[in-house]
C-alpha cells in the first residue's frame, strides 16, 4: 500500500511504525473471507482491508478522526483472524492499537459511552467489585428490557449460577509441587474470572503441581489490562501493565522463573505483547520483553513438559472451541489437540472454527447487535457436533457460549480430572464420568 506521510510526521514514532505497516498491505483481500464483522455485514468499511484503509487516510490527514473511522474500527473484535490468513504478514494489531489510540487523543466520544467504558474499566479488573455487579445483574434480569441496549447486554451476559469468588490471587502464595520440584513458574490470576468460574485456577495449580511444578501467585498482578487497551482506555492499560511488571519483578530479575502460566487465552495474548507495549519505559522495557518471552499458555506449557500422565479414561467426545486469542493472537492450534488426544478422548471440531463467537473481552457490551449474531452462528455450528461436551482456553468464550447442547468447561478442568482431580462441576452430571469414578 502506498502512504504519503510528510517529514515531520515520520519524526513521530508511531507514525514510522503504522507506515512500515501500512506497506505491507497488498490490497489482496483475503481477509475479508476471515473477518467475522465482514461475514456478517457485508460492508467492506468493516473488514480488514477497509478498516487499513481508512486508518492510512485517516494518520496521513493530521484531522481529527472521522465519526464513520471511529464506527467501524470500534466493530473490529480485534480477534486476529486476519492476521492468521494475511500472506503478506500485516501487523493488524499493532496497526489498529495506532489508530485507536490516534482515536483517543483526536475526538471526544458521547458522554453515555465515555461512562460506559469507565464504568466497565473501574468494575471488571477489580474482583469484588466485580463479583458484587454479576449479583447485582442477576437480581436486575427480569427487568432488562427497561434498560438502555448496552446496559441490558451486560445484565444479560452474567452467568445463570453464580459461585464463590476465587479465593487464588488474594495473598501472595507459593503452592509446592507434589514431590520433586522440577520447575517453577508464576500463574496469572486474573481478574473476571475469578468472579465467573473460581475453579480454573484450582485445576490449573493442580496439575501444575502433580507434574512437579511449583506455582507462584502475587496479589499485585491481577488484571493484565488487556480490557482497558482494547476499549480506548490507554492510561487504565498501561498502570495495569506496569503493576504486573513491578509484581513479578523479582522473580524475573532473579531468574528463579521457568514460565509464566495464563490459563485465560487473552490475558496470554496480552502478556506476549508485553515487551511491544513497554519498549520505550527506561525503567521496565527490560523486565516487560522478559515477560513476553516466558508467557506461556496452560496448554502449551503441558505440551511441551510431555509430563502429564492420564490415570482415568472415560468414553468421552470433547468438542473443542478454539478461542481467537489462542489460535490467531498466538498462534497456538495443536497443543490443546494433542493434550485432549493424549488424554484418550475423542476431538470434534465445529465449522468455521476460525471465526469469533462475539465475547472479545467486553465487545459484547459495546457492540451487543454483532457479538449476539456472532454468538448464534457459532452456537448453530457448535450444536450439530454430536459431543458429550465442549472445552475451550478463554473464559470469555465460555461464558458467551454458555447456551450451547451440551456443558462448557475450560480445557484446563478436563486434563485435570482426567490426571487425577476432581471433576469440573459444570459437567459432574456426565454419566460417562461417573461410570469412571
Amino acid at each position: 500500500m502506498q502512504t504519503r506521510f510528510t517529514e515531520e510526521q515520520y519524526k513521530r514514532p508511531e507514525i514510522r511504525e503504522a507506515d512500515e505497516i501500512l506497506r505491507k498491505c497488498v490490497h489482496c483481500g483475503f481477509c475479508t473471507a476471515t473477518c467475522p464483522t465482514y461475514v456478517i455485514t457485508g460492508d467492506e468499511r468493516d473488514s480488514p482491508r477497509g478498516r487499513i484503509w481508512m486508518m492510512r487516510d485517516m494518520l496521513e490527514s493530521d484531522a481529527p478522526a472521522s465519526q464513520e473511522t471511529s464506527f467501524h474500527l470500534d466493530r473490529c473484535l480485534t480477534c486476529l483472524s486476519c492476521m492468521t490468513t494475511c500472506p503478506s504478514g500485516v501487523d493488524y494489531m499493532h496497526l489498529a492499537e495506532i489508530g485507536r489510540d490516534y482515536v483517543h487523543k483526536t475526538t471526544r466520544r458521547p458522554l453515555s459511552d465515555r461512562l460506559l467504558r469507565m464504568m466497565l474499566v473501574k468494575i471488571l479488573p477489580r474482583v469484588g467489585l466485580f463479583s458484587l455487579a454479576l449479583r447485582a445483574s442477576k437480581i436486575a434480569q427480569p427487568f432488562a428490557r427497561l434498560f438502555p441496549t448496552s446496559i441490558r447486554a451486560m445484565i444479560r451476559s452474567a452467568p445463570k449460577k453464580l459461585k464463590k469468588l476465587d479465593p487464588i490471587g488474594s495473598t501472595d502464595m507459593t503452592y509446592p509441587a507434589e514431590g520433586k520440584t522440577h520447575s517453577r513458574v508464576i500463574l496469572l490470576s486474573g481478574c473476571a474470572q475469578r468472579a465467573i468460574e473460581p475453579e480454573i485456577n484450582s485445576a490449573t495449580i493442580r496439575i501444575l503441581n502433580r507434574i512437579g511444578v511449583d506455582v507462584i501467585v502475587r496479589k499485585q498482578a491481577s488484571c493484565c489490562g488487556a480490557l482497558a487497551h482494547h476499549i480506548d482506555e490507554p492510561e487504565a492499560a498501561q498502570n495495569a501493565v506496569r503493576e504486573v511488571v513491578r509484581a513479578w519483578s523479582h522473580e524475573i530479575s532473579d531468574k528463579q522463573i521457568d514460565a509464566i502460566i495464563v490459563n485465560t487465552s487473552g490475558c496470554g495474548t496480552m502478556l506476549k505483547d508485553y515487551g511491544h507495549l513497554l519498549k520505550d519505559d527506561a525503567e521496565l522495557a527490560n523486565a516487560a520483553a522478559t515477560i513476553s518471552s516466558l508467557a506461556c499458555d496452560i496448554t502449551e506449557f503441558l505440551a511441551d513438559s510431555n509430563a502429564i500422565s492420564f490415570t482415568r479414561k472415560p468414553n468421552l467426545i470433547v468438542g473443542y472451541h478454539s478461542a481467537c486469542s489462542l489460535q490467531h493472537g498466538q498462534q497456538i492450534t495443536h497443543a490443546p489437540k494433542l493434550l485432549l488426544a493424549k488424554a484418550g478422548v475423542e476431538i470434534a471440531i465445529p465449522k468455521d472454527p476460525h471465526l469469533c463467537c462475539g465475547s472479545a473481552g467486553v465487545y459484547s457490551i459495546l457492540q451487543p447487535e454483532l457479538s449476539s449474531q456472532l454468538k448464534h452462528r457459532k452456537l448453530e455450528n457448535l450444536n450439530k457436533l454430536e459431543v458429550d461436551l465442549f472445552v475451550a482456553g478463554n473464559i470469555g468464550c465460555i461464558n458467551q457460549l454458555a447456551d450451547a447442547d451440551a456443558p462448557f468447561c475450560h480445557i484446563v478442568q478436563l486434563l485435570d480430572y482426567l490426571s487425577g482431580g476432581p471433576v469440573p462441576p459444570s459437567i459432574q452430571a456426565l454419566p460417562q464420568l461417573l461410570s469412571a469414578e
